[in-house]
């Protein structure tokens, strides 16, 4: 059954999963999501939401906006296809098909695809701390993102619903964050986007950090990168 191999891999749990919107690879889990089951925490009831009502959005629902910290999300119920249709043209997948020697696409082999890709540059969360994906990659006007082309030729981008997205981690690098240590913290130096805890820091260390990150992001291109975690 087809719809969520794009999403091999992501460290998680499935109640998360709708909360965060979680995505990868030019799929995203409300592209395939049906409805939701949560308990509200203040009266112990039970309610179900339909995709429409979790008002999803690039890495955001309403768990994360109005209704945060209100439920516990405790049955995800996903729609998936029988006769998928795959989705192999975000970031590297067709190139690293090509390198398996695929000849014929399937679930399993673009889910091995995005497994490979994942293992080759993102850590371990169980050798080594991290916090995922940091960022949100930005997502701008038409307008701004062409007075960026003008200075960064080579600027990576994504169409989005009329905008234009922005790799983060090309951002994060281009301000030569990539490979940073300081002490325990630092960024992982296979993919910008991820800030890991090599052993004993605390969780105002990694926040410092991101603060850092930010404020040079926004120097060089005019663009406030937005947390993707929560910070508790």
């Amino acid at each position: 059954w087809g719809g969520i191999e794009n999403l091999s891999l992501i460290p998680g749990t499935v109640g998360a999963a709708p909360m965060q919107n979680i995505g990868a690879y030019g799929v995203e889990i409300c592209s395939v999501f049906s409805h939701l089951e949560a308990i509200q925490l203040n009266t112990g009831k039970a309610h179900e939401f339909e995709a429409s009502a979790c008002q999803f959005d690039y890495r955001f629902s309403i768990f994360k906006g109005s209704l945060k910290d209100q439920f516990i999300i405790t049955r995800v119920v996903l729609r998936l296809r029988k006769r998928p249709t795959y989705n192999i043209s975000y970031g590297a997948i067709s190139q690293t098909l090509e390198i398996m020697g695929v000849k014929e696409l399937s679930l399993r082999n673009i889910s091995n695809a995005v497994i490979g890709i994942r293992q080759s540059k993102l850590p371990d969360p169980n050798v080594l701390g991290n916090a995922g994906s940091f960022f949100k990659n930005p997502v701008t006007s038409k307008e701004f993102f062409q007075d960026l082309k003008t200075e960064y030729a080579n600027i990576p981008n994504y169409p989005h619903k009329g905008k234009v997205k922005i790799p983060a981690a090309w951002l994060i690098e281009q301000c030569n964050w990539k490979g940073f240590r300081d002490g325990a913290i630092g960024v992982h130096d296979k993919q910008a986007l991820v800030l890991v805890n090599y052993g004993g820091a605390k969780g105002n260390d990694l926040v410092n950090l991101a603060h850092k990150i930010q404020e040079s992001v926004d120097r060089k291109f005019g663009i406030r990168l937005v947390p993707e975690v929560n910070v508790i």
